[in-house]
């Protein structure tokens, strides 16, 4: 059997709380406050379903009293009702300002007090079930939308003659470089999630030039670099965070710390810090990954080269704490492994 919804009554005169607490008492669970601030501990400690409020009562009103709880993450959500004698409309404005959802004049009249809370507990029992089923409509959206980036991303690496490995292990350096660089946990998460669509423009380019196991000449050169340009008009724009950084990864991976790069020949700063981010962890992957076309480089070289790079094709503090953090880097890429055939 569920247990009976906890009712915090708070008045100032104790015969104010037996009359409540007799009208209650069958149906649900009670806890009583004389003063606000013991209100304010109880409601923190036991986060009840429902408040009955005094307005006047000494030291602090409940006007100060509801305004505290609004402003708390724990309590803001619990309906609020005030008890009182004042029934002045600028009282009930005010008490509604403060947050209140409805108001009971004393005295008390034990069958109004009895509907009002039956009524207010069902209205929140309603906002709580929405609540819930939109949070799960929500993550179902956010998780099919993973799961396209993933299936996208694999989609791009195969065509590529690469293999899926490839684009995990790229979100899980692009995930640790974020952090160490101080981008919060949330947006370290999205980036994780983006990165896999790095290369989806590959899919735009034709196989005897993406697929050519020899250096690429001048002009294949151009077409290969079309693919960023590629990648951001197939992600285009959208309305889901993580789709936008997708676009934004997938546009700029290739750009340059110096200016150098592809498409746009962004430059420092212009270029976004998941771009910067993600153009190590590619490369570095790149390099140490075996290809058809190549052999994988040994760790240190390909670090090597990364280091060189500093100021010029990568950002020195990306650099930096790439290097600063190798043999974390390392223990990412082991934990990854690629399947013994190439793809």
């Amino acid at each position: 059997m569920d247990e009976k919804p906890l009712i915090l009554v708070v008045d100032d005169i104790k015969a104010n709380i037996d009359i409540l607490i007799a009208a209650l008492r069958d149906d649900y669970r009670i806890k009583f406050a004389l003063n606000g601030k013991k209100a304010l501990a109880l409601a923190a400690k036991f986060n009840p379903d429902l408040i009955l409020l005094d307005v006047m009562m000494p030291e602090m009103n409940g006007f100060e009293v509801c305004e505290i709880l609004k402003r708390d993450m724990v309590t803001k959500n619990i309906p609020i009702i005030f008890v009182t004698a004042n029934n002045t409309a600028d009282d009930e404005v005010r008490g509604l300002k403060a947050g209140a959802v409805d108001y009971i004049t004393k005295p008390i009249i034990p069958v109004v007090v009895q509907s009002r809370v039956k009524t207010h507990l069902r209205l929140a029992n309603q906002e709580k079930h929405l609540y819930k089923e939109v949070k799960e409509k929500t993550l179902e959206l956010f998780n099919t939308q993973v799961e396209i980036i993933n299936v996208l991303g694999r989609a791009a690496e195969y065509k590529d003659n690469e293999t899926g490995k490839h684009v995990q292990r790229v979100a899980k350096y692009s995930r640790f470089l974020a952090l160490n660089y101080g981008i919060s946990e949330h947006d370290a998460e999205l980036l994780e999630l983006a990165a896999p669509m790095h290369d989806i423009g590959k899919i735009g380019i034709q196989d005897d030039i993406l697929k050519k196991k020899g250096r690429l000449d001048n002009a294949e050169r151009q077409i290969m670099c079309e693919h960023a340009r590629i990648g951001s008009e197939i992600l285009g724009e959208q309305k889901s965070e993580m789709l936008q950084y997708a676009t934004i990864i997938a546009e700029q991976h290739h750009e340059h710390w110096n200016g150098n790069g592809y498409p746009y020949g962004l430059k420092g700063e212009e270029i976004h810090i998941f771009g910067r981010i993600v153009a190590v962890a590619d490369v570095f992957d790149a390099l140490t990954s075996k290809r058809p076309y190549k052999e994988a480089w040994s760790v240190e070289r390909a670090r090597d080269l990364i280091v060189s790079e500093r100021g010029k094709q990568f950002d020195p503090q990306i650099v930096d704490i790439f290097f600063e953090n190798f043999e974390e880097i390392i223990n990412i890429k082991n934990s990854i492994q690629d399947d013994d055939a190439v793809i």
